[in-house]
């Protein structure tokens, strides 16, 4: 049995910076610069918060590579990838056997509804596609179909199926998970909003697209609650809650691209259709917010 590690701590799911249509390599840059140097455990590349259905496959092995040559092996770089045909997905993890991968995140099969069996027949399908480790996504309100707990820990005997970004949206399920898990396999919430509770409940982290702003403060709360200072990470928790609220207000990732922006750390907030940038009043809320809080931090020359 190959020793995987067990990912932990706080991971961004880096979002793809565009210009004119096509990927902006100067701000990806920049934005890789910066975050190397933050409190981060890991990123999480063409992904949901990354508009990776929105990139080709050019696209996204440059991205890989830019992200590799930026941190410089200083974070484990995973890739998000989703589908509903098996052997397509396969076919993607072999296609991206040589890229500089520290292993992947792998959504649920949307659109189709398969039953259980079909799900965990699918994921040790794809389990036996690499030797790299996966982190299953289990999100229901996006894919049409829920992994239950029973499912997840048949899946979990699976060596290389090594944790969970958990957004099943059931605060039922998620606790009763994380009772009953194996110790060796990672429950990172996806909940932007109930990460310092599933913290407390016992997860080992959180895959935050809000951590893009704040870093060093979503990471002071895991560290507070490491360290038994409980009334502390709460205290930084209550300074923190309504940031997800805010970025989270319209379609992920306009909010979080138009705050960067903002913040000069990308030189446009472009999304690929069907999404689309911030509303008037939304871009107001921010601004006000990014002037109370100050930029998200000071951009390299």
């Amino acid at each position: 049995m190959l020793p995987y590690p067990t990912p932990r701590g706080l991971w961004l799911p880096l979002i793809t910076p565009f210009r004119d249509g096509v990927l902006d390599e100067a701000s990806l840059r920049r934005l890789l610069r910066h975050y190397r140097g933050q409190p981060l455990d890991g990123l999480i590349l063409a992904a949901t918060t990354g508009e990776g259905l929105s990139l080709d496959e050019a696209e996204t092995a440059r991205l890989v590579a830019v992200a590799a040559e930026e941190t410089g092996g200083g974070l484990p770089l995973w890739l998000g990838l989703s589908g509903a045909d098996t052997r397509k997905l396969a076919a993607a993890l072999a296609r991206s056997d040589g890229w500089p991968l520290a292993g992947y995140l792998i959504a649920a099969p949307y659109y189709l509804r398969p039953g259980q069996e079909g799900l965990y027949r699918h994921f040790r399908a794809l389990a036996e596609s690499t030797p790299r480790p996966i982190l299953l996504y289990n999100i229901p309100y996006r894919t049409g179909v829920n992994l239950t707990n029973e499912t997840l820990l048949r899946l979990a005997e699976i060596p290389n199926l090594v944790g969970l970004k958990d957004c099943c949206a059931d605060a039922a399920q998620s606790f009763d998970l994380l009772r009953s898990k194996p110790a060796d396999f990672a429950v990172l919430t996806g909940e932007d909003a109930l990460f310092y509770t599933a913290l407390t409940q016992g997860a080992e982290g959180g895959i935050l697209a809000s951590a893009h702003v704040e870093t060093r403060a979503f990471a002071a709360v895991r560290d507070s609650l490491l360290a038994g200072d409980q009334p502390g990470a709460l205290a930084r928790w209550r300074a923190l809650a309504d940031l997800p609220r805010l970025l989270f207000a319209e379609p992920s990732p306009a909010p979080v691209k138009h705050w960067l922006w903002r913040s000069r750390l990308i030189d446009s907030p472009e999304l690929r259709l069907p999404l689309t940038a911030v509303s008037a009043g939304l871009a107001q809320r921010l601004e006000r917010e990014i002037e109370r809080r100050g930029p998200a931090a000071a951009v390299e020359a």
